[in-house]
């Protein structure tokens, strides 16, 4: 694993629209593991791909709700959050879709 840069305003990658992610391979993997040490380091709960230079649609995130004594506790989650969107309640309408206010 390695700690990569991690980029700040203004850089350009900062704005740019990564493609969507199709597949993920021991490259993608090997860039998770990376985010996720990079963003230990900073310290932080959460990196994207761009801020780390690299155009994908890729986050890692470690936000930890554990409780001790919690049964239902199966270890530590660390999501890889392919193709993120982020939802805007005031511009999708879908009935499919409930903002929580």
């Amino acid at each position: 694993m390695a700690i990569l840069k991690i980029v700040t305003f203004p850089d350009p990658v900062l704005r740019q629209r990564a493609p969507e992610i199709t597949t993920f391979d021991a490259k993608l993997e090997k860039l998770a593991a990376d985010m996720f040490e990079t963003m230990y380091d900073a310290p932080g709960v959460g990196l994207a791909a761009n801020q780390v230079a690299v155009l994908q649609r890729i986050a890692v995130i470690d936000v930890d709700y554990h409780i001790e004594g919690d049964e239902d506790d199966d270890g530590p989650r660390r999501p890889v959050e392919t193709n993120p969107r982020v939802f805007d309640p005031a511009r999708d309408r879908s009935p499919r879709r409930k903002a929580f206010h």
